[in-house]
Formats: structure tokens, sequence, C-alpha cells
């Protein structure tokens, strides 16, 4: 049976994670003390005790999310995790890793691309400097629920064709058939929220974030990324890593940067990846980190394709 890993991104943190892991194994307590370390502040401390305003601001939210799913790779062939270990004995190493927007980190990261520290480095840069590119825009982003791409699409030029030519608008992460966010100005944003259900989408809901992720708002991110990906040292990958701008496995570690980087402006083709990998004949699917925002897209991926693949859910 093919297995992927897959990781969670942004919005899946929660006041509490990695916890139980950290306080009753000390290989675990390390690792957050190593992050800690690195970030040059207490993330250990966030992630257990919150408070929760503050462990979802961007530039936190993701080096904990990356941290505390790295936890639980290490809690797997350690033995750490009783509760699921019995189950998970064939699955510890995956055929496959892939990850939505931040857990792509996570999954090269997982594949042996990095080390820890350079992964967390890269993470918390990544952090900040969307967190500074939405704080220097104005951005937002909309979920469009019960719509397929095109009329996302028509949707998007109806609204645009209103307005001038500084607004943006666009279609930036396909999640699963008939769930899609836009990102885009503020103005954009709220507009398609109110037009939606006129194109017939069953909801609209306007998202709580910093700015517009994934699109070319994100220009000055991506500037501030690219020196530090040109620097950082990329191993062979142990195992295929499907990237989110193509949905498709990087062919060698020289392409690592160019996608990170194109990353941070693109869509996300989270839906499209699954279908890939169910095409391709995966059928157990393990999400790392917190929250099961994946096992629900995998679910909801699966069902018009008449799939039901195993997925386990490993989160702290």
């Amino acid at each position: 049976m093919k297995t992927l890993f897959m990781f969670p991104g942004q919005g899946a943190q929660h006041v509490g994670m990695g916890k139980d892991l950290a306080e009753n194994h000390p290989q675990i307590t390390d690792l957050y003390q190593q992050a800690n370390d690195i970030v040059g502040y207490d993330l250990a401390d966030l992630c257990f005790n919150g408070p929760e305003e503050k462990l979802n601001s961007t530039e936190i939210s993701q080096p904990a999310i990356f941290t505390t799913s790295a936890a639980i790779l290490l809690a797997l062939p350690n033995g750490l995790m009783d509760d699921v270990a019995q189950s998970l004995s064939a699955v510890l190493i995956p055929d496959a890793c892939a990850g939505l927007s931040l857990g792509e980190y996570t999954a090269l990261y997982a594949a042996d691309t990095m080390t820890f520290a350079d992964a967390l480095t890269l993470v918390q840069l990544r952090g900040k400097s969307m967190q500074a590119a939405a704080d220097a825009s104005q951005g937002s982003m909309v979920s469009i629920l019960g719509l397929d791409p095109d009329a996302v699409k028509n949707l998007c030029d109806s609204i645009l064709a209103d307005l001038p030519d500084t607004e943006i608008l666009i279609p930036v992460n396909f999640n699963c058939p008939g769930q899609i966010v836009l990102s885009g100005t503020i103005n954009a944003c709220n507009r398609a929220a109110e037009k939606a259900e006129s194109f017939a989408a069953s909801r609209a809901v306007l998202l709580t974030v910093a700015g517009a992720f994934h699109s070319p708002l994100m220009a000055p991110a991506a500037e501030k990324l690219r020196q530090a990906l040109d620097q950082t040292t990329f191993s062979p990958l142990s195992c295929p890593v499907l990237a989110n701008v193509d949905a498709q496995p990087y062919e060698s570690a020289d392409q690592i940067p160019d996608k990170l980087i194109r990353q941070l402006t693109s869509p996300v083709l989270w839906q499209q990846t699954v279908e890939k990998l169910l095409e391709d004949g995966f059928e157990r699917f393990v999400e790392i980190g917190p929250g099961r925002v994946l096992t629900g897209l995998v679910k909801k991926t699966a069902r018009p394709l008449k799939l039901k693949p195993s997925i386990i859910t490993l989160n702290a």
C-alpha cells in the first residue's frame, strides 16, 4: 500500500499543540528547545500555553506549526506515540510527501532535503516576510464554496471588470472540489463575498488572515526569501515530494528554491496534488501535524472519484 505523509499549513495551529508529547518525552522537549534557540524566543511556551492571539500571528504560527509537525515526525520512529505505534508499524517510511503551503517545507524536511535548523530558519523568515508584505498592502482572502474553477474565474472576472486596474482578485487555494479560496485586495474580496451567491455559490466566507497570501501582493516576501533559499544547502530527496505550484514531484533538489519562491505568489494546487496521488495508486494518507484539515480535504477530493483511501491523522 503506497503511503503519503502530508503536512498542514497555516491555520492548523492551536494552543496546547505538542505539549503532551514534550511533557512525556525528553527527545521532544529537546527539539522544542532547539527551536527556541533558532527563532530567538520561547516558541515552545507559545505552542503549549499561548496566548492564542499571538500564536495565530503569521510570523509565529508558521514556525510553531512546522516545529510541532517535526516533533510528531520525531516521535514516530522512536515509538513515542504509543497509542498509534502498532497501527503505524508498516507506514513509518513514506512513499511520497506533500504539504499545503507552509506544509511543503515540512514535506521537504521529512524527505531529508535540509536540516531542522535550516528548515526552521527558512520558515521563520517566510512568516516574517509574509507578515511584512501583508502589513504593506491592503489584502484579504475569501473562501468560495460550491463552485467549480470555471465559475470562480467568471466571478473574479465579473468583479474586476468594475474595478480599477490596481485591484487584484485571483483563485489561489484549490483545496478540494467545491472549495476554492480567492486572494486579493480587500475591496475585491469583499465584493466577491457579496456576489458569490449570485454565481450559484453555496457560501462565501471572508477569512481572518493577515493579507493576500499566494497572490502578487506577496512579491516582496518572495524577494526576501529568495536570497535565503539560494544560500541554503539542499540534499537529494529521500522520497518524492510534490510541489504546490504544479502538483508534480520535484525532479531534483535543485528545483527547491525556485518552486518555493514561486509558491508565495502562485496558487496552491492541493486538490490537483491529491488527485494525482490517487491516480498514482496511493491508498494511505497520513496527516502529520496539528489539526485535521488535510484529512477532510482528502476525503472530499476522493469522494467524486469513488475512492476511499485509508486516512490516518496524527496530531498533537
